[in-house]
């Protein structure tokens, strides 16, 4: 059949770009039955329909790399030391992938010579993500946290902002320390992060609106900490910690940090007010989360038993360490009424001699995602933690092998369609914490993890900081850091007033 002028002007254009690329496709080459070594490694993963472009390079030194990405008869080579596909060009070709697949091909040369590597494919699903995650950025020092920042990032691109600095408020002489940030709903205009030691307290920015709350009094452990803010209440649980960390010598976790004394409390935004929920004498409560329906408070809870005569709890812990067990439990919650049930069992890790942390509930209900490793509360410490799946259907638990790596997962949030998770993971290098993100089908079944896409592929070689409590967002935190650093500076409301039940 005939081609029309259409698709010959088509196909001129296509060769325009592609001369644009000022790259082309070696003409001779050793061909490979090896999958390419890149970094970062996408190959066969899945991504998002509105995912920013897959930036890489080779995972070992080539003298030059030529990449050929095509879908559905499109195509567009690129390449050089790093393959950074053109963002318009990649969405194009994400639209017209998905529920399919791009097919990429790389080719590298070495000592002048061509080497054409397998196939591989970046499966395109028409599940969106959340257009923005936020995360601390911290240095894993065990000596400094004062050059902490709590930012956001574009995932439909490469933008990057900072929402607060923790050296707008810190001074020479006295430092301060920001942590647990966290929103209603995953929306931006309703979030909350903690600040301690100098102007210490709580910032609360509701739809435009900026306080400090200094929640510490005489009825609670201290200010509140690893927050969980109802779905639809102006209500966040929080728990209260007396923390403390140690270093081993011998150990492969070079650091622990645990508690020796931890309860729930809930905190009443319009009243501020604030409220034990859980503080029995021989339990370490701690890392609330609720249900989507807001009916039911998820947390963790190790039993652990301190004589009264024990002259330092903190020591007995540590004595004690790998004795430390943490169970998953609920406790159901009538918004109606504002009240709080017994707890009930989810999980019981004790009783396998492990440790359960972190429970997080899929936006459907259906799934219960945490963290398990051998003992102790703070997993990001662990190398052997993993991350699970527990049906909450039908009380069937598994470890999610096909996200698992041989290092750490720890922290993980899920998407707001329920598609996606991101997790924090140590499987790069061992040492410093990095965002990857897997889709989740209907059944739970996760797909390969990857790394956050980065502009320049190495950024995360060269960045020397980890990244912290990963959250999905439905937009950008539009208050400046300025702002969160002028109302810190404040004395805040008064002292959060004790009472022995929320108010209706």
């Amino acid at each position: 059949m005939k081609k029309h002028p259409y698709h010959v002007l088509l196909a001129l254009l296509t060769v325009l770009v592609l001369a644009a690329c000022g790259k082309r496709i070696p003409k001779d080459f050793l061909p490979s039955d090896q999958l390419p070594r890149i970094y970062p490694d996408y190959t066969n993963v899945t991504v998002p329909i509105n995912m920013a472009p897959l930036t890489f390079q080779m995972d070992q030194q080539a003298e030059d790399m030529v990449v050929r990405f095509t879908a559905a008869g499109q195509e567009y080579v690129c390449g050089g030391r790093q393959a950074q596909p053109d963002a318009k060009i990649w969405r194009k070709m994400a639209e017209t992938a998905q529920g399919k697949a791009i097919s990429v091909e790389v080719y590298a040369r070495y000592e002048g010579q061509w080497t054409r590597y397998k196939p591989f494919s970046i499966y395109v699903s028409p599940d969106s993500i959340d257009p923005y995650i936020s995360y601390r950025m911290i240095s894993p020092s065990f000596v400094t946290y004062e050059e902490l920042t709590i930012n956001q990032r574009c995932l439909e691109n490469y933008d990057e902002s900072v929402i607060y600095d923790n050296m707008l408020c810190s001074t020479e002489k006295k430092g301060q320390c920001i942590n647990c940030h966290h929103y209603q709903n995953y929306n931006p205009k309703r979030m909350q992060f903690h600040a301690r030691q100098n102007l210490g307290g709580t910032a609360l920015a509701i739809d435009g609106k900026l306080s400090k709350v200094n929640m510490k009094n005489d009825s609670i452990l201290s200010a509140g900490v690893y927050p969980a803010w109802h779905p639809t209440e102006d209500l966040i649980v929080y728990s209260t910690n007396t923390t403390h960390q140690t270093f081993h010598t011998t150990d492969p976790n070079k650091i622990e940090v645990f508690d020796d004394a931890s309860d729930l409390i809930a905190f009443d935004i319009g009243h501020n007010e604030v409220t034990n929920i859980e503080n029995r004498k021989d339990e370490f409560e701690v890392f609330p989360a609720w249900s989507p329906d807001g009916r039911w408070l998820y947390y963790c809870s190790a039993h652990f038993e301190i004589a009264d005569s024990a002259k330092d709890r903190g020591l007995e812990v540590i004595k004690r360490a790998y004795n430390v067990k943490y169970s998953i439990y609920r406790k159901p919650f009538d918004p109606s009424t504002r009240q709080f049930g017994e707890r009930q069992m989810v999980f019981d890790a004790a009783a396998i001699d492990k440790s359960a942390t972190l429970p997080r509930i899929s936006p459907d209900g259906r799934f219960m995602m945490f963290t398990l490793g051998s003992f102790g509360v703070f997993h990001i410490w662990h190398h052997d933690a993993d991350l699970w799946l527990l049906d909450l259907q039908t009380g069937q638990a598994r470890n999610m092998k096909e996200i698992n790596s041989r290092d750490t997962e720890s922290y993980h949030s899920w998407s707001s369609n329920g598609r996606w998770v991101i997790l924090s993971s140590r499987r790069t290098d061992g040492c410093f914490t990095r965002p990857f993100i897997a889709h989740v089908d209907s059944r739970g079944k996760g797909s390969k993890p990857f790394e956050l896409p980065c502009k320049k592929p190495d950024r995360h070689l060269q960045l020397m900081k980890s990244y912290n409590i990963p959250e999905f967002m439905r937009g950008p935190v539009s208050i400046k850091p300025q702002q969160f650093a002028d109302i810190l500076k404040t004395d805040g409301l008064p002292a959060v007033k004790y009472v022995n039940k929320l108010r209706k």
